[in-house]
């Protein structure tokens, strides 16, 4: 049995059929064969319908052994002329992965290099099928690259497992994928809302949190959490979960304050202890962190000095952890940004004997486990949200995830969004980017371009690293800028929250790449400098100074958002747009659920609702699913006549 840990796969029990052929078998699936030759060279094909998607052919798969005695097992699957590949993760580099060699292998690497801290082996393609390798461990993939007709995967050792899964679209082929790994659950209508954040390595203290309340309250700026990064705790005890007294001397009373605003409350966390912290003595002499093989802690100062790792292997771990979460909760926190999770040592023995070089990914999956384990026992389903760095497979389960430490530049803000698209690709249903980007301070136009590209995802967070990202202190015209996108998405809330049940449900993302939702669309294969936000709106955020900004629609009339301008579909189009404006087009033939509400997310969105047709024509449509406010859903029969639109609750 192979040492774990091992991604947790949903075990079924499909029924194969198994034919005898002339020299091989054949053993089908539902839909999907695969032909394996039982004479002369190996040999397998993989087929849908008649149609060959994928082969492993003579010398595909080997066993490597290198100059220092370790083996490796790889296996070569065909690319078929014009496949495309997408996936493996959050990736900041090229969006289709053709001609690429990636190493899955969580990094703290920022947004700029082939290093991505959410590292997933998955890949997608346009051509029916996708491929999952069922290994935590590093996995090399040369996609194209050492053969150019191949896509290439090896991982150490004598044993390699893979599931090929068919579509035939993309959107089949991941929610096959997520019915395997896990698919995101239901999320707390607040967490849609705005989150501000103190930044990373500001100062501020409660005065200054209270300040940021107050301005975006004067501004008449919708606001639905609040979140303390790093410093709520004391500088060099990260992480030791004790607010700091000389800056937060009641912590419990300003979290009531902060409640009575009607905010929900964030705080930054990560699975480090270091030796300044109150827990190492207790960790360390409890058997709670990792250790070396001499038995005693591993530590490093590569974050705090003698920083050591809780070992997520150990139940008892895991609930000393939970207990000091436990104790925030119970002092008002409503959520934990999970930070960090990458920097896991492969030198170091676990509690469970788990191989390290398997632990290294997989770290990831048992630390946001953990977390949102707790938020969900405590607070109830549905009400549990993290905003999460790190990732492997199966991480999807346990949103929402953040793209990391980008530099305020628009070039990072393109950077950003293609790891976006590639984890949307890879089976994620949310995520995240800090607004302004992460390192540096964003220049207005930067920013105030960035919000509109914030607010028009699934979750939208200002934060920074060394300077604040409250509006009014870029330039005054952004905080009208900030109130515009953000009042645009609270009256998005039904038609975002009908967008993420369908990730709830089928694993379809709210934030998907061009190419999931018009597959047969040759002209979006290789689009990333846009997407669809849900199935029917269509954004191509501003990535220079100026405002101008190229985008394809598919075919079609597609008619902008809020000016109502209408454009034909099947080609690219230029246009300039204003700092209050966004090429936000509807989709042709959309029956749009437009809230009436523009302060809140949480309001009844089934009854504070209004329906409007795009280039819809007359007739009735599929029944409109809305989430009610009280739970549950409430299904809307649609009839189109004149333009109008008859919208019957049931």
């Amino acid at each position: 049995m192979q040492r774990g840990p091992h991604f947790a796969v949903e075990q079924t029990h499909p029924r194969v059929r198994i034919q005898t052929e002339d020299s091989r078998v054949r053993f089908t699936s539902g839909r999907l064969s695969a032909a394996i030759s039982t004479s002369g060279d190996w040999h397998v094909d993989f087929t849908a319908e008649g149609r060959l998607l994928t082969s492993s052919v003579p010398r595909s798969i080997g066993v490597v052994t290198d100059r220092d005695g370790r083996t490796f097992v790889h296996e070569q699957l065909t690319l078929g002329v014009g496949t495309n590949v997408y996936g493996l993760g959050e990736r900041f580099g090229a969006f289709v992965k053709n001609g690429q060699s990636i190493d899955v292998w969580n990094e703290d690497g920022g947004t700029s290099s082939e290093l991505a801290y959410k590292n997933i082996p998955f890949y997608l393609t346009n051509d029916g099928y996708g491929v999952f390798v069922n290994q935590p461990e590093r996995v090399s993939f040369e996609v194209g690259s050492e053969v150019v007709s191949r896509t290439q995967f090896s991982v150490e050792g004598q044993r390699l497992q893979y599931f090929l899964i068919y579509g035939p679209t993309p959107k089949d082929i991941l929610r096959r994928y997520t019915e395997l790994t896990g698919r995101p659950p239901r999320l707390p209508a607040w967490s849609y809302g705005l989150w501000l954040s103190t930044s990373f390595t500001t100062n501020y203290d409660e005065k200054t949190v209270m300040s940021f309340i107050d301005g975006m309250e004067e501004r008449n700026l919708p606001l639905s959490v609040f979140h303390f990064d790093c410093h709520w705790m004391r500088a060099f005890h990260w992480s030791d979960f004790v607010w700091d007294p000389a800056t937060f001397p009641d912590p419990e009373g300003l979290i009531r304050r902060l409640h009575g605003r009607g905010l929900k409350v964030c705080v930054w966390i990560n699975p480090y202890i270091a030796q300044r912290s109150r827990l190492f003595a207790e960790g360390r002499d409890k058997g709670y962190l990792v250790k070396r093989a001499d038995g005693s802690v591993w530590q490093w100062d590569m974050w705090q000095a003698g920083m050591a790792l809780v070992d997520f292997t150990n139940p008892d771990a895991v609930q000393w952890y939970q207990d000091q979460l436990r104790h925030l909760l119970g002092q008002g926190v409503d959520s934990f940004k999970t930070d960090f999770g990458e920097r896991i040592p492969t030198d170091v023995v676990w509690h469970d004997s788990s191989d390290p070089q398997r632990m290294h990914n997989y770290y990831a999956q048992l630390y946001n486990e953990s977390v949102f384990e707790l938020l969900t026992k405590e607070l109830g389903e549905g009400e549990a949200v993290l905003f999460a760095r790190s990732a492997t497979t199966g991480g999807q389960k346990m949103p929402v995830h953040w793209g990391g430490d980008c530099e305020s530049t628009f070039t990072a803000m393109s950077e950003s969004l293609r790891g976006g698209l590639s984890l949307s690709a890879s089976g994620f249903g949310f995520w995240s980017h800090d607004i302004g980007g992460f390192e540096g301070t964003p220049d207005p136009e930067l920013f105030k371009r960035w919000i509109a590209f914030g607010l028009l995802s699934s979750h939208s967070r200002l934060h920074g690293s060394n300077s604040y990202r409250v509006p009014w202190l870029v330039d005054d015209e952004s905080s009208d800028v900030l109130r515009h996108f953000t009042r645009l998405k609270m009256q998005l809330m039904p038609y975002l929250l009908h967008a993420a049940e369908q990730a709830h449900r089928a694993g379809t993302p709210v934030m998907r790449p061009m190419f999931l939702e018009f597959p047969d669309d040759p002209g979006c294969a290789q689009l990333d400098r846009q997407y669809m936000l849900g199935s029917d709106l269509l954004v191509a955020p501003v990535f220079s100074a100026g405002g101008t900004v190229s985008f394809y629609l598919p075919d079609g009339v597609w008619t902008h958002f809020e000016s109502g301008e209408q454009l034909p579909g099947g080609r690219w189009h230029t246009r300039t747009f204003s700092v209050f404006e966004a090429a936000l087009f509807v989709r042709p033939g959309t029956v749009l659920p437009v809230g009436t509400v523009a302060d809140r997310p949480d309001y009844d969105w089934a009854e504070q609702v209004e329906f409007r047709a795009f280039e819809a024509p007359d007739g009735q449509y599929p029944d409109l699913e809305l989430p009610a406010s009280n739970g549950g859903q409430v299904s809307f029969a649609i009839t189109v006549s004149g333009g109008a639109v008859l919208a019957d609750p049931s």
